[in-house]
């Protein structure tokens, strides 16, 4: 067989240099964006000694007989080596009666907490879970005045990926749909502990709703009544699943949710957390038809749990390509901002996680893609989406020609992708790191809330570490995207604290110090 024309292996060489070359740019401009969101949020984060109070009210529900024994303090990232991290150390007063014990320091309170966490399970032998899988074991904690002292004086644990996901956007109805501000202390304060500082913000967005669409759009209260689902339903509502099931909602549940969100957030935020506010997917009502009749509005098929039963089945989707889709999406993000006062400027859409676009044309999906994030950017000229990749998971529709229309019609870095289900069937290594796009390497373990005990511990003490340090990598984060929370609490345990690990963890070792922990 005759050799291939030199002209003809410079050019295959040449390509793959490009191909290579374009891959690693992108990816560099991709995190090198993050960097800027980042140090925006810094700059709009609470003052330092709101944090502390935050982070000691904390403290005093989780521990108030020891709330003399540590100081707290905020610290910034240069103290830290350049990233987010917390400093456990002796405290200066650690021998002088009555005077704290132990000082811990950290870039936000989230920070902190992490490492009173860390102190506690690490230097007490505590354990700390939900209430259904344990609650807080703190008897291993030493009287006031005798906590164990450090060894080597002090220590500092960085986070190697600046964020810490947690929720899925189905978890608000299998787990939280009937909690109080009571409950939603708890959870937020667990949060902390775990080092979640991402976590979505769902609560009370249907009264968001209720005003954009009947003050902007003319939609009456009857119509959107029969838009909106039932409170355990809400999940499936807002994804366009289903309507009206379960339903109607009281006007008491709109306006007592927005009264909840508004705490919640006011936490989230007091804490140095980054809540994830929704954004618009195109899930549009029915009445929208006739008010706006020349819209591109698709009529959706059956979903898997209403019996093609009109009263409930078939939604409306607007297509992104409409003019209308980018005037809703900036209406929506602009009342949350009028309503709450504030942002993080990440925003949560999935418009595609359980609706396959009508047609395959990478051009058209490209379109889709440009006029959801426009959407949001119009209302916050910082914005960044953040999209759930559960669809690259489960749906042949997403070859690749169609992720990277979707993934590359936003700008690269601001766009984050999670890889959903990591643990069992990642994306990262099998699409050339989502090519190019920052993403979060997520556990997705709980299905519909089910109540089962497995897990994969092996994949979460190694998967993180691996797809962080892959060549090229756009790793930004670690999270938990269970359906269903209040199970199985050593996944969590363990997952919660690869946000803090570098290196893979020996799970053996780890299971022995876990066990110790929670059963003595």
């Amino acid at each position: 067989m005759d050799s291939p024309p030199v002209a003809a292996v410079s050019l295959v060489l040449l390509a793959s240099f490009l191909l290579f070359f374009s891959f690693a740019q992108s990816s560099t401009i991709g995190v090198g964006y993050i960097s800027k969101i980042l140090e925006i949020q810094d700059r709009e984060r609470a003052l330092p000694s709101v944090q502390v109070a935050a982070a000691r009210g904390v403290l005093q529900r989780l521990l108030p007989s020891h709330s003399s024994s540590f100081e707290f303090r905020i610290v910034s990232k240069e103290q830290c080596g350049g990233e987010s991290c917390f400093i456990i150390k002796n405290h200066p007063s650690f021998t002088r009666r009555g005077a704290p014990q132990i000082l811990i320091s950290g870039v936000t309170g989230v920070e902190v907490l992490a490492g009173l966490h860390w102190y506690l399970k690490y230097w007490c032998g505590s354990h700390i879970s939900w209430d259904k899988t344990g609650g807080v074991q703190l008897n291993s904690i030493p009287k006031l005045g005798s906590l164990p002292r450090l060894q080597d004086d002090s220590i500092l644990v960085q986070r190697p990926v600046p964020w810490n996901y947690y929720q899925n956007a189905v978890t608000s109805s299998y787990s939280f749909a009937w909690w109080d501000w009571k409950r939603w202390e708890k959870e937020i304060d667990w949060m902390a502990l775990q080092g979640i500082n991402l976590p979505l913000a769902f609560t009370g967005q249907e009264a968001i709703w209720q005003k954009v669409f009947q003050q902007k759009f003319n939609i009456s209260k009857e119509d959107l009544d029969d838009f909106f689902g039932g409170p355990a339903f809400l999940a499936w509502s807002r994804m366009a699943n289903l309507h009206r099931w379960g339903g109607p909602l009281p006007q008491s549940w709109f306006d007592q949710q927005l009264v909840l969100q508004k705490k919640i957030l006011a936490r989230m935020y007091e804490l140095g957390m980054t809540p994830v506010l929704p954004a618009f997917s195109g899930n549009v009502p029915a009445a929208l038809r006739n008010i706006f009749p020349s819209a591109k509005i698709t009529r959706l098929g059956n979903w898997f749990s209403v019996r093609s039963d009109v009263r409930w089945c078939c939604t409306y989707l607007l297509d992104a390509t409409d003019p209308l889709f980018i005037e809703i999406g900036r209406a929506f993000i602009e009342q949350q901002l009028t309503e709450y006062g504030s942002t993080s400027h990440i925003y949560n859409c999935d418009t595609f996680d359980e609706n396959t676009p009508p047609v395959d044309d990478p051009e058209y999906i490209s379109s889709l893609g440009g006029s959801i994030f426009e959407g949001m950017q119009s209302g916050d000229s910082n914005a960044v989406w953040l999209m759930q990749g559960w669809l690259f998971s489960y749906d042949p529709f997403w070859r690749p020609p169609q992720t990277k229309a979707l993934l590359h019609s936003v700008p690269i870095g601001r766009l984050v992708v999670l890889d959903l289900f990591a643990e069992v069937k990642p994306i990262w290594n099998t699409s050339e790191q989502f090519y190019g796009v920052p993403y979060i390497w997520c556990m997705l373990h709980n299905f519909a809330g089910n109540l089962e005990m497995y897990g994969y511990l092996d994949s979460v003490a190694s998967g993180p570490v691996e797809a962080r340090t892959s060549e090229n990598s756009t790793m930004v984060g670690v999270g938990m995207s269970m359906e269903g929370i209040e199970q199985n609490p050593v996944v969590y345990d363990l997952m919660s604290e690869m946000a803090f690990q570098k290196n893979k963890v020996d799970v053996k070792e780890w299971i022995d110090l876990y066990s110790a922990r929670r059963y003595g």
